[in-house]
């Protein structure tokens, strides 16, 4: 009797409930394939079953960054859908140009820097009291209201668009820099009038992450090869001054990020 307990066991192990391992196929689809995704994902998967991404007519794999070519990973949207990232990216690099002395916002990655600043508590407002009742502040007393910033911004940027398509008729991505120029002008003094938000008070933010994507440490998202650092000859996080500070003169220092400071084998 012990014998057939400890087969029916063992088969059970290696054999598991068809319906269970359904159930658990459908729930991941039904999370936006959160399980499958996952460890658990790995296991579910058919065996031998190729991939359709990035393949070609003939089926083999094909890679779209050329070999030679550095990529950043950390480059990718956790909050932003593409055409919000696309309306970031253009308005960004108009607060912040490239010219003659450096870099822009784009090229620092200033849009990406506030996509993962709105997927963390900054976007959910979460290290703030965020409870009514709601009144009108005063100037200095910064934001006051009910919306978290990731709402700011869902709203700010589709107001942005439905701005530019109003009036060009295109959208701000497609604009030309002297157009994109006067739709951010039209909201830094509130000449486009909203309801749910102040336009100045979106144009305000977005000015401000801006310029903390352009100068932050690249941990963070942004100031990519530290070009936001090098435009101010700001020197990073140094781990310390004591060779130069008892000097007269200006000492001009190649900048270092936090990712220096890793030890190293």
């Amino acid at each position: 009797m012990a014998n057939e307990t400890e087969e029916q066991d063992l088969k059970e192990r290696k054999e598991p409930d068809p319906s269970r391992r359904n159930f658990l196929k459908n729930s991941g689809y039904a999370v936006g394939g959160l399980i499958v995704g996952g460890v658990v994902g790995s296991l579910l998967r058919s065996p031998n079953k190729s991939t359709t991404n990035n393949t070609n007519n003939n089926g083999t794999t094909e890679n779209k960054t050329p070999a030679n070519e550095t990529v950043n990973f950390n480059q990718a949207l956790m909050y932003f859908t593409q055409e919000q990232f696309l309306i970031t990216e253009a308005a960004t690099e108009r607060l912040f140009p490239a010219d003659d002395n450096g870099p822009g916002a784009k090229e620092l990655g200033v849009a990406y820097f506030i996509d993962h600043q709105l997927a963390g508590e900054w976007g959910v407002n979460g290290r703030e009291y965020m409870q009514g009742p709601f009144y009108k502040g005063e100037t200095t007393q910064g934001y006051q209201g009910r919306l978290k910033r990731r709402e700011i911004f869902d709203i700010g940027l589709q107001e942005m668009q439905n701005y530019s398509n109003k009036k060009f008729q295109k959208k701000f991505k497609d604009l030309t820099p002297e157009q994109q120029d006067e739709v951010l002008k039209d909201f830094e003094t509130d000449e486009v009038k909203l309801t749910t938000i102040s336009a100045s008070g979106f144009f305000k933010t977005l000015f401000g992450s801006t310029m903390e994507g352009a100068y932050a440490d690249p941990l963070y998202g942004g100031n990519g090869n530290m070009g936001g650092w090098k435009l101010k000859n700001f020197p990073g996080n140094q781990m310390s001054y004591t060779k130069i500070i008892e000097q007269d003169k200006f000492e001009k220092m190649a900048p270092v990020s936090l990712r220096e400071h890793l030890p190293h084998s």
